[in-house]
């Protein structure tokens, strides 16, 4: 194996494969973000490859009540990515045998446990579930092959937020550099703006609001103004050009074009390098389509499990470009309404400010499953501080429970924000738990918490920033 990580990590990786090798009964289960979908995705794949039979399933957020029908259905091993780590207490005294590949904090240990912050990988920004499911998937190939699956793989790490600082980094760079390296993966540094690949060019830059820029963000003759500064046209014979079609000596003027409008409307020198990083493009996809980029890839799996339809993302991540595919894009266009329905909601009641955040609560207007992202957009609305972190809150599955989402931006991670520290302790000061990363992280709570737990991150918000 050519991926350069800790040599006792590696060893880890063959044992817990040279184990699925001989299992029985095997089901995979994993969550259901996109980096969830993308790691069962690559550990199923390389099962596949193996000859080892397996069953896969899905679930929101593993428990008790999943535990106990897997363990009612017999199964002799159970392969867990993308999470399994916070349970092992629970988890290892079943009637089967665990193998989890996940990167989030362990609760516990177990014999056929691989998860790189064992090893002193962070998993909240070195390697993602999916990337410690593709070091497992090296390991099952007796050549250690398997280096196409660094594709999913990097889509997997963007969809868990993990290129935030404008690249990859860590761990994920091995990956990526295999992906390369195997011609499945090209890296290289570009613009940022989400829909390099579907969008029309006027759209790309009205729609992407990580960065605001006074007159350009929201405003459609903005943007057709800038692309004319640039002297690049924005149509064609063949309608409307997106960034994908540009040569690279349009994409530089339209580059630097925006830069000189980024620095004439007032915008922070530092959110203007935001605008550029390095880029993902999946080289076995077809140019054009959300599955060419890995941002837009991943955008498009969020869109099938949040709503449900988990077999969907799964299947497209394994390669169905079909129906699975063209049921995706229909859940795409729902998940696309349903978000911008989301911002309206957020626009129409506004927000709570307090000193060192603001909320709202959605209740049962918006899904719980993805408020988080209505959060982060609602960065574009004239009503929400970009120099406050936004905390969301929405009915949960659960009863009694609100579900919490959270979001930041770059800026404010770099004041010293960190969400997943803030989610962790005040919900746990109120009776729920949480976590996730510095710049999006999110918390269940007893649903009579909410005024004591905003208190709360009003004070480690405050603490952090100061």
């Amino acid at each position: 194996m050519e991926i350069d990580l800790d040599g006792s990590f590696l060893e880890r990786a063959h044992e817990c494969a040279e184990f699925l090798r001989d299992a029985g009964d095997l089901l995979l289960v994993s969550h259901i973000d996109a980096d969830g979908l993308t790691s069962a995705g690559v550990a199923s794949t390389a099962l596949d490859r193996a000859g080892i039979d397996h069953e896969t399933r899905f679930s929101k957020q593993l428990d008790d009540d999943d535990l106990d029908q897997i363990e009612e259905d017999g199964y002799d091993v159970v392969l867990f990515t993308d999470f399994g780590s916070g349970l092992l207490d629970e988890v290892v005294e079943r009637d089967f045998t665990p193998v989890v590949a996940d990167h989030h904090q362990p609760n516990g240990d177990c014999d056929y446990h691989l998860n790189p912050l064992l090893f002193d990988i962070d998993g909240s920004s070195e390697l993602s579930g999916a990337g410690t499911a593709y070091v497992l998937a090296r390991a099952l190939e007796e050549d250690d092959d398997n280096r196409d699956l660094a594709a999913l793989a990097v889509v997997g790490a963007v969809g868990d937020m993990q290129n935030q600082g404008g690249g990859l980094t860590g761990a994920n760079r091995e990956v990526v550099r295999e992906g390369v390296e195997a011609g499945v993966l090209e890296a290289k540094q570009d613009l940022l703006l989400f829909g390099r690949q579907t969008r029309p060019l006027p759209k790309l830059l009205e729609y992407s609001t990580d960065v605001f820029i006074p007159g350009i963000s929201k405003n459609s003759s903005g943007a057709k103004e800038l692309l004319e500064k640039a002297g690049v046209e924005a149509k064609n014979g063949d309608g409307w050009r997106r960034w994908v079609d540009l040569s690279g000596d349009e994409r530089d003027r339209v580059t630097n074009t925006l830069f000189r409008e980024c620095a004439k409307r007032g915008v922070d020198s530092g959110q203007i390098e935001e605008l550029v990083g390095e880029t993902y493009t999946l080289l076995n996809e077809e140019p054009g389509t959300e599955m060419r980029d890995a941002s837009e890839f991943s955008t498009l799996l969020n869109s099938t499990a949040r709503y449900e339809r988990a077999d969907v993302g799964f299947a497209v991540c394994k390669g169905d470009r079909g129906e699975a595919l063209a049921e995706a894009r229909d859940l795409l266009n729902g998940h696309r309404s349903n978000l911008r329905a989301g911002v309206e909601f957020v626009g129409d009641n506004g927000v709570t400010k307090l000193d060192n955040l603001q909320y709202f609560d959605a209740g049962d207007e918006i899904r719980d499953t993805i408020v988080g992202i209505v959060a982060g957009m609602s960065y574009s609305l004239s009503e929400v501080d970009r120099s406050k972190p936004v905390i969301a809150f929405a009915d949960a599955d659960g009863e009694n429970e609100k579900k919490v989402s959270s979001r930041g931006t770059k800026s404010l991670v770099r004041q010293g924000l960190n969400l997943a520290e803030v989610m962790s302790e005040c919900s746990s000061a109120v009776g729920g738990d949480g976590g996730g990363h510095d710049i999006a992280a999110g918390a269940t709570i007893p649903e009579d918490a909410v005024d004591e737990f905003v208190d709360e991150v009003d004070t480690v918000v405050a603490e952090q920033i100061s």
